[in-house]
């Protein structure tokens, strides 16, 4: 018969432990109560010099009272193109035990406009939300000057 120690020299693995430590009181953090707010929180902690230069994915991280768990930089892409993957933003939401999430990325074309892979992605992302018990709040797409709604335009 094996044991639980023959067992754990046969394979070594690596103890994986949650935490989340917030740096600030819950009452110090911002709320969102719009799109409107959520932009501003959201290009506040943006690189400006990047904002209308490299394509950037971002996940606005909330808890039930829509007060902000964080900011997680999903991705980096070049001048067109950002490439998101679903389980990063899953994997951060649930270390930070958020309960909704705001997506978000810029244009540096300056164009507002959704594209068909940012439908597509919003989709994907909206199912494994909702497997999961996260409610996703809104994707907004940015710009230095402006932003586009998917909540406000009714694609959420």
């Amino acid at each position: 018969m094996e044991t639980t120690q023959n067992f754990t020299d046969c394979f070594k693995v690596a103890e994986i432990d949650l935490i989340y430590t917030p740096s600030y009181k819950i009452s110090e953090r911002p709320k969102v109560s719009s799109p409107e707010s959520s932009y501003h929180i959201l290009v506040g902690s943006w690189n400006k010099g990047k904002l209308g230069f490299i394509e950037e994915f971002k996940v606005l991280l909330l808890n039930r009272g829509n007060r902000v768990l964080g900011i997680y930089n999903v991705c980096r892409g070049g001048i067109t193109s950002t490439t998101a993957d679903i389980r990063l933003i899953f994997a951060a939401a649930l270390k930070a035990g958020a309960t909704g999430m705001i997506l978000a990325h810029n244009h540096p074309s300056g164009t507002l406009s959704p594209s068909p892979q940012d439908r597509q992605l919003t989709q994907r992302i909206k199912q494994v939300a909702q497997l999961m018990e996260i409610d996703l709040l809104d994707h907004l797409i940015l710009t230095s000057e402006s932003f586009y709604s998917f909540a406000e335009q009714g694609q959420i």
